[in-house]
């Protein structure tokens, strides 16, 4: 088992004092987050609440006891925490987007709180505490080979044991009819909306796709899958380029769909470019959180503004985006209409279907109002013909 991609430096190293002796691990975590300052070894005699007190002013613990009784300690730490929603209340006070504001900083402040509580690693890799999992598998998927003592957060450990699982189990995709492995890091494609309209959309022609931000490669094999004889397929990261070649192998199709590691478009022109960027503007604070968050809307304006110069003549772009940025109030439609019109695009059709997610049809979500109107779109869009 190799490494989906070559693993980051730790970020540093932490100390702790334990029995009397001073000790120090390097130090890991899957955000990026800094080596906590402050950290005190603690075991199965730490109360919830005094757990709770601890890293909710900021101190590091790292567990040093059974590992379940971790597990648990994380699951009671969470419960006292807000999660930013309350359950059954619609928000209240100022606008659908502060509310939406509010809520992403409740959670934000939430991971980071649970994601103090640490595991010690060893060599191996391994769980170096009592009944812990066998995590080889998982870890070195996730995170690469763990030459000398480690700490990384609970959260992290959890994380790479359950992509683990999506990994092995797969996900069945109607669309296809055939399962997709998504790998660590790369969101998994559980909505089915958007990708029965890319397997829906009258395409322009079967001879060359782009598909920008491939992912697991779900759309480029839809693509191929419906005729197109060569889909190239690009992404800016290695997991998910390691992702699509691995699916793409297990289709058969590995021969008709290039994946190539790139920011945004490949070289050239196509007479079909496709993207489904992250539909929400904001800020990630996951490597999940990458598939739905997009910083200032960046990819959306990127693939926007660069979409005339890889398209052939009479070629179409496909923009999969969903409105739910704008019943949160957080991008208006006129303003997603004023990039397509800078970028010199013109909307030939629009393709819509309504939500079907568990999230959509939930009265108790604060966000309900907004989450029960959203559409998904397929927008062909196509350059504006030159001035004469």
């Amino acid at each position: 088992m190799t490494p989906d991609q070559t693993p980051p430096e730790p970020h540093g190293t932490v100390t702790w004092t334990q029995d009397g002796v001073d000790r120090t691990a390097l130090w890991h975590s899957a955000s990026g987050a800094r080596a906590p300052r402050n950290v005190v070894a603690v075991d199965d005699s730490l109360t919830a609440d005094d757990a709770y007190r601890l890293a909710a002013r900021g101190t590091a613990l790292l567990w040093t006891g059974d590992y379940h009784n971790a597990r648990q300690l994380l699951s009671a730490i969470a419960r006292r925490l807000p999660d930013g929603t309350t359950k059954g209340k619609k928000h209240d006070g100022g606008t659908v987007a502060e509310a939406f504001y509010r809520y992403r900083q409740a959670r934000s402040q939430r991971a980071r709180v649970l994601g103090l509580l640490l595991v010690p690693l060893e060599p191996g890799p391994a769980v170096a505490l009592r009944r812990a999992p066998d995590v080889k598998e998982a870890w070195l998927a996730a995170a690469g080979p763990v030459t000398e003592a480690e700490v990384a957060p609970l959260q992290d450990v959890l994380g790479a044991i359950g992509a683990w699982e999506w990994r092995r189990n797969g996900l069945y995709v109607d669309a296809l009819e055939a399962v997709i492995y998504p790998h660590y890091g790369t969101f998994a494609p559980i909505r089915s909306e958007y990708l029965d309209l890319v397997a829906r959309a009258p395409l322009p022609s079967t001879e060359l796709a782009f598909d920008i931000g491939t992912g697991t490669g779900v759309l480029a094999a839809i693509l191929a899958r419906r005729g197109v004889t060569r889909v190239v397929a690009t992404d800016s990261e290695p997991r998910a380029i390691a992702c699509a070649v691995e699916n793409l192998q297990r289709l058969g199709l590995d021969g008709r769909v290039e994946p190539e590691l790139t920011d945004m478009f490949p070289e050239g022109r196509a007479p079909l470019v496709v993207c489904n960027p992250p539909w929400l503007p904001g800020t990630p604070h996951t490597l999940l959180d990458n598939a739905v968050y997009d910083p200032k809307s960046r990819m959306l304006t990127a693939f926007l503004a660069g979409l005339t110069e890889h398209l052939e003549p009479g070629g179409e772009g496909w923009l999969v985006l969903s409105d739910l940025a704008e019943h949160l109030g957080l991008r208006s439609r006129e303003e997603l209409l004023q990039w397509i019109e800078e970028a010199g695009l013109t909307v030939k059709d629009r393709l819509d279907t309504r939500a079907k997610h568990p999230r959509s049809m939930d009265r108790s979500d604060p966000f309900f109002a907004a989450r029960s109107q959203e559409v998904t779109s397929l927008w062909r869009l196509a350059a504006k013909p030159p001035k004469p």
